[in-house]
């Protein structure tokens, strides 16, 4: 005779177990706080629903423990995102939409309370509630028909399962920082910063996206790139300078920071929070897994390059690529920018947007739909022309209608790919979509040193170009080994260029430098020429003084081509949490001092003052025929090896030795007190 669906409430081992381990994450992720934990929890709920289709299915049974095991989890993520959540609980259901206002949208941007984290918990969640309920319900109840009870159970089974799947797709992955703070030297810094003299100089700071070394006609590129090249030929052109990371949210973290991205747990690409459920809203999942302990962007206790100018007086505004974060403290308005224009994300993510933005809230002017073709594609070919339109009108406006100098962060997304390129440059060069692309941002930029011509600012205004990282798909490495997301010389080695007009003699104009420099060095640098003081004009190049700050001014440097990154500062070359390589300048006369090396009579040290050492403790093999291959104990001179050809590991052996013991120093260092925190202030 057949029997109906029973509800089973013995300890079988395996369901048993399946319960067990379902508090056991329950447990974990109120005790961690880490937002992966919350997603391992989810993904559970997803295998329990799987067996309990099997169970009701092919066991006609539903187990107890089962059902414990999918509840436990489901508890712990409520009672996570309600106490820990950073916004307001309603999940992935910002879209981005023409006209869309976070200010018109508060709960889908950041903010809420309690309670409306706990009604949209509830919400979210209500589904798979009602779901299990009912599953337990109609198994529990003995029904006359065998067929039909076998029925509704086998079909809750799946309903149950459905539920849980449309709760992985909508449910609140944002969560509060679960970090150590700086909130307080945050505060008494800034609070501390001096409004600059009148006549201090205005800041263009240019930065590009994915463009490598020699893709500037000044380094050798094969198109022409004449406004580019124009700061450097009037200025300074640099021929070893190097991003902080070879790829793009950590790199501008760097900039913006002057310290390492592993100090603001920000050593990965940074993804959109917030998508449609298409495909599986795996852009804010990625973040719960690539960064650490909950960080969805640039912390906001971090101290900015803009922070620093906006308290010091400046007008302070961002156009182009954020990419450090898309709600709350992450927003670039709540990073010190007066004004923001462009986009929260990089080209290739979705959900793909342009924003106005001011004060922490924002309104998508350009939405998904109308950066897409007739087709449905992405069609962004009108990006460089509306990013140039709103920074030439703000410059122009902060220089006709304000007294305050004025620091512009020029982020153009180009040339990353996918590579779109204005109607007016489709086919300038002959050369493809990159050169284009390449050549119509560089006529954008001529355009914008028109504008400060003609306002009669252009030699008061310090300018600065440079690239986050190396090269994609596409793109010239000037000669180097490897590209982007490489720690080689391809992936972080950049263009570098500055001009200032009025500089009062601290270099001439159209000289290279040769001595290196890094993207940390820059918050220093700017501090030191905007003359920014503080305390009452008692701390001159008043820099941070509760962290670390990695970066060394390169003033000395633009003045005399003076080394700056020596063995007690070296540059570092990071990727995913980890030091890949440490690298600084020696004199020749250090080298040829030690007994061992005493009568060495090799060229790359009798022909040069000073040699730079570049060391690799393991690195992958940049040769996709052996990706399987790890360099281990490289030791490069770039003086002489600008390719990383040669390892001179067993040439110099004591300085392969030091400098290996050397990165394991520094990463314990960094473990040990990850944010860089000053003791001397804390404990004060």
């Amino acid at each position: 005779m057949k029997k109906n669906v029973a509800y089973d409430k013995s300890g079988k081992p395996f369901p048993q177990l399946m319960g067990i381990i379902g508090i056991l994450l329950a447990i974990a992720l109120l005790v961690a706080r880490i937002n992966f934990v919350a997603v391992v929890n989810v993904a559970y709920m997803c295998i329990i629903a799987a067996l309990t289709i099997i169970g009701a299915i092919f066991c006609k049974k539903v187990y107890k423990w089962f059902i414990i095991g999918y509840c436990a989890p489901a508890i712990s993520i409520f009672l996570y995102f309600l106490i820990w959540g950073a916004d307001a609980g309603f999940g992935a259901f910002s879209t981005g939409k023409t006209g869309w206002s976070s200010a018109d949208n508060p709960l889908f941007a950041g903010e809420g309370s309690f309670l409306t984290r706990l009604g949209g918990g509830l919400i979210l969640l209500l589904p798979c509630i009602v779901a299990v309920i009912l599953l337990v319900v109609v198994a529990k109840k003995n029904f006359k028909k065998v067929g039909l009870h076998k029925f509704l159970t086998s079909v809750l089974s799946l309903v149950l399962a459905g539920t849980t799947v449309l709760y992985v797709l909508t449910m609140n992955l944002r969560a509060q920082p679960n970090v150590e703070r700086l909130w307080d030297g945050h505060d008494d810094y800034l609070d501390g910063v001096d409004k600059v003299k009148k006549g201090s100089p205005n800041v263009l700071f240019i930065l590009m996206d994915d463009m490598g070394y020699g893709d500037t006609s000044l380094n050798g590129a094969i198109y022409d790139t004449p406004n580019m090249d124009r700061i450097g030929e009037e200025g300074l052109n640099f021929d070893n300078f190097y991003s902080s990371y070879s790829v793009c949210s950590p790199a501008r973290f760097a900039l913006m920071t002057g310290r390492y991205p592993f100090r603001g747990y920000a050593d990965n690409v940074i993804y959109p929070t917030y998508d449609t459920f298409s495909p599986f809203a795996q852009t804010r999942i990625f973040n719960s897994i690539e960064m650490g302990n909950n960080c969805d962007g640039m912390l906001g206790d971090e101290i900015t390059l803009a922070e620093i100018f906006k308290n010091a007086g400046y007008n302070t505004g961002a156009f182009g690529k954020w990419h450090l974060g898309d709600y709350g403290e992450y927003l670039p308005t709540n990073q010190g920018f007066d004004y923001f224009y462009g986009s929260h994300h990089v080209n290739d993510m979705a959900p793909f947007y342009h924003v106005r933005e001011e004060a922490g809230e924002f309104e998508i002017v350009h939405g998904v739909e109308e950066l897409r073709d007739e087709n449905g594609k992405k069609d962004q070919r009108q990006l460089s022309e509306w990013i140039h339109e709103e920074i030439n009108d703000w410059v122009t406006d902060k220089v006709t209608n304000s007294d305050e100098p004025f620091f512009a962060y020029y982020a153009t997304p180009w040339p990353h790919a996918p590579i779109f390129v204005g109607d007016d440059f489709n086919g300038e060069t002959g050369m493809g979509a990159y050169a284009d692309c390449v050549t119509e941002f560089d006529y954008y930029l001529g355009e914008l040193f028109n504008t400060l011509e003609t306002l009669g600012v252009m030699d008061d205004t310090i300018i600065v170009f440079t690239s986050d990282n190396g090269p994609a798909l596409e793109g010239s490495v000037g000669g180097h080994r490897g590209g982007k997301y490489l720690a080689y010389e391809g992936g972080q080695k950049v263009p570098f260029m500055i001009r200032w007009g009025n500089n009062n003699n601290l270099w001439k104009k159209g000289e290279t430098r040769n001595q290196t420099a890094t993207l940390v060095d820059i918050m220093p640098t700017l501090v030191e020429l905007c003359g920014i003081t503080g305390e009452n004009g008692t701390k001159t190049n008043y820099i941070p003084f509760d962290r670390d700050i990695d970066g060394v001014s390169m003033v000395e440097l633009l003045k005399n081509d003076t080394v700056i990154h020596t063995k007690e500062h070296p540059i570092l070359h990071m990727k995913r949490e980890k030091l890949m390589a440490v690298q600084y300048t020696t004199s020749t006369a250090d080298v040829l001092s030690r007994e061992e090396y005493a009568n060495y009579t090799y060229p790359v040290l009798t022909d040069n003052e000073y040699i730079t050492f570049k060391y690799f403790k393991r690195i992958q093999n940049d040769n996709s025929a052996f990706f399987d291959k790890f360099r281990k104990n490289w030791l490069h001179i770039l003086t002489d090896d600008r390719g990383e050809n040669l390892n001179r590991s067993s040439v110099y052996p004591t300085i392969a030795e030091e400098m290996r013991a050397q990165m394991d120093e520094i990463m314990k260092n960094f473990k040990e007190d990850r944010r860089g925190k000053s003791e001397e202030y804390y404990n004060k």
